[in-house]
């Protein structure tokens, strides 16, 4: 039987492996590394099921490759409003939520 401090240390071992299953999530933490920014991997994992995740990594890489730029996140942000259709791709629409009144 393990004791409770190795069972605790196994636990935390687990959670720090990845749990990526599709595409779009594995293309939404490459972002958030691109970028330097892990605190929003949620978003860049939305962005990738909602547009081209080809498109996203090159702007990505652009927005990095910048100097000066000092909140690459919200620069990509900027830039990726400013580039993307206001419709995403057919079918990989997020819902949106109703409220009742």
């Amino acid at each position: 039987m393990l004791d409770t401090k190795t069972y605790l240390t196994k636990l935390r071992e687990r959670s720090r492996e990845s749990r990526v299953y599709r595409e779009f999530q594995a293309v939404g933490l490459e972002l958030a590394e691109i970028l330097a920014d892990d605190r929003h991997r949620a978003l860049y994992i939305r962005l990738a099921k909602q547009y081209d995740g080809n498109l996203l990594r090159r702007l990505a890489r652009e927005v990095a490759q910048r100097p000066g730029v000092q909140n690459r996140g919200a620069y990509f942000m900027r830039v990726l409003t400013g580039t993307l259709p206001q419709r995403p791709k057919p079918g990989k629409s997020v819902p949106s939520r109703k409220t009742s009144h």
